[in-house]
């Protein structure tokens, strides 16, 4: 839909998972065997026809942008359009803005010379499947000046705590927006607002010294602006922790979970050329999701395994989660374990972790 700007703007997801954090921000954190957190907001914005993105990133982002290239994988590789990588820029002396609002008033040219009307602005932390396209046809509809997304929870976890919640009218129309824990309302991190109402919103936060768009412009709503709700009730994962990353990953090995995730619009990742898994005759798999590439000469039950993972004769993997180019060794026992990245664990050794709080160890170890 040429009419939407895509804002990603992940300027205030903190790096809460850790170790998964030390080397990559958390938009880039490996999901689901083989994509990345970003994947499933870009592929959404891909799906609504979004052909200007602007990516919104301040520290940690060789990974990231390693993953997105020119984002060919969705449909940005464009001469006109496409993937904006915007890290904000601080060489002019007389810019007083601040926060995320430091990257629209740096950017400006990006806003100004796409031809879209509506920016569509999501994060990363919360994983979906919303139909962008119902959600500017109901922003439309109801003519708002804002029109926020959210999910009713009925069954709140740990990782909603941090969660901002909505309080909405008969209407749909918003009247509160606060982080009351008992409201279970959970905002998605995703609006959509009309572009020149953005900007103008922007320099008035600029004026008046603020650093946080949504904080500042839409919570507080010193303008009284008329800001709606469109209501999603398909798929949704919080991942703002090591224990909601993993029992969220762990969800997907049930076969409702993992279609309502992947069955209906496909998400899109980068592409890596790689051979079918091996399975040797020693190798025992059961209940796990495996990528391509992997060899399996030991058993696996309960696990992700992400491409080219190698577990060797008599090695037990379980409840676990296993990224790209590990080796487990000979003998090696892993139960409720979260490996990063090229991690080699040699023959005969044990790592078991809790089955709330799994053990995690970072890329490149060698134990």
């Amino acid at each position: 839909m040429s009419r939407l700007i895509g804002v990603i703007n992940l300027d205030h997801e903190l790096d809460q998972l850790k170790e998964l954090t030390y080397f990559r921000c958390g938009a880039a954190v490996p999901f689901a065997s083989r994509y990345r957190l970003i994947d499933f907001t870009l592929s959404n914005m891909m799906h609504a026809g979004v052909h200007d993105i602007a990516l919104f990133i301040r520290r940690k982002y060789r990974s990231l942008l390693d993953h997105l290239g020119e984002g060919r994988p969705w449909d940005l590789d464009r001469r006109r359009g496409g993937l904006f990588i915007l890290p904000p820029d601080w060489n002019d002396p007389t810019d007083a803005s601040r926060g995320d609002l430091q990257h629209v008033h740096n950017n400006l040219d990006f806003f100004h010379r796409s031809s879209g009307q509506t920016i569509v602005h999501a994060g990363t932390q919360h994983i979906n499947k919303v139909d962008i396209e119902d959600v500017y046809r109901y922003h439309l509809e109801k003519k708002a000046d804002v029109t926020l997304v959210y999910k009713p929870i009925h069954q709140l976890e740990t990782e909603h705590a941090p969660c901002v919640r909505l309080e909405i009218d008969e209407s749909g129309r918003v009247t509160g927006i606060h982080q009351e824990q008992d409201h279970h309302n959970i905002y998605l991190e995703m609006f959509v607002m009309d572009k020149s109402l953005y900007l103008d919103q922007v320099r008035h936060c600029i004026a008046h010294q603020d650093n946080h768009f949504f904080r500042d412009a839409i919570q507080k709503n010193p303008s009284g602006l008329r800001i709606y709700a469109y209501r999603y009730e398909g798929y949704h994962a919080v991942i703002n922790s090591i224990e909601s990353y993993y029992k969220n990953s762990m969800k997907l090995l049930d076969q409702e979970q993992y279609q309502a995730l992947f069955q209906n619009q496909p998400v899109h990742t980068k592409i890596k050329y790689e051979a079918p898994t091996r399975y040797t005759y020693s190798a025992e798999v059961d209940h796990s999701l495996v990528a391509n590439g992997c060899t399996i000469g030991g058993k696996v039950e309960n696990s992700i395994l992400f491409r080219g993972v190698q577990v060797e004769e008599g090695a037990c993997v379980s409840n676990s989660i296993i990224m790209q180019k590990c080796v487990i060794g000979k003998g090696a026992v892993v139960q409720n374990v979260v490996l990063d990245k090229d991690v080699q664990l040699s023959a005969d050794r044990t790592l078991i972790g809790d089955s709330r709080v799994p053990y995690v160890i970072a890329k490149n170890s060698v134990i």
